[in-house]
């Protein structure tokens, strides 16, 4: 696979993406899957939630992602909203 693109992840959603961060295991939900309009690339962009439990929030960085079907890779994930259970996580592709 030469790069990630949405059809990868649309089979995946409500499923576990585990990561590890300080030595703390962290499982990242993926809620949402969408297209970002269009683009004269050759990928289309995409938009990725992820939901994780716990009230910290963890700073927008790249994070090693872990799914027993895509694999292992690196995606820079950025909080965008909070409430009592958890946090959402964004990636956007472009």
């Amino acid at each position: 696979m030469n790069y990630l693109e949405l059809h990868h992840f649309l089979p995946h959603l409500n499923e576990i993406f585990a990561a590890t961060r300080n030595s703390e295991s962290l499982s990242f939900v993926l809620v949402e899957a969408k297209p970002l309009g269009t683009s004269s690339t050759s990928r289309q962009p995409f938009s990725l939630l992820f939901f994780c439990e716990g009230t910290e929030v963890m700073p927008q960085s790249i994070y090693q992602l872990r799914h027993s079907s895509i694999g292992e890779f690196g995606v820079f994930l950025v909080p965008i909203d909070r409430n009592a259970k958890g946090v959402v996580y964004q990636a956007v592709f472009n």
